[in-house]
């Protein structure tokens, strides 16, 4: 498995603020604009989002995906490879 935090993202999404189902649905169509093998940073601080949704989407569209949890800022950053 690639180190998806250490690779240029293609693109950066900030969903900050917004609530389930906001987060996926934002997140799925900056994915369709991507090109297969770049990646997309998502900056969430929805919870149900980040543990739920987005890895349940990735997994059923085989996309990788790390997520790392920026405690001293309250959120995450979601890295997505799209296949």
């Amino acid at each position: 498995m690639a180190d998806l935090k250490s690779i240029e993202p293609a693109a950066t999404l900030d969903v900050l603020g917004r609530v389930c189902p906001y987060p996926l649905v934002l997140t799925k169509k900056k994915l369709e604009k991507l090109n297969s093998g770049e990646v997309l940073k998502v900056i969430s601080d929805a919870q149900a989002s980040v543990e739920d949704s987005i890895p349940k989407y990735c997994e059923k569209h085989g996309c990788e995906m790390e997520t790392v949890k920026l405690e001293d800022k309250g959120y995450w950053e979601i890295y997505i490879q799209k296949k």
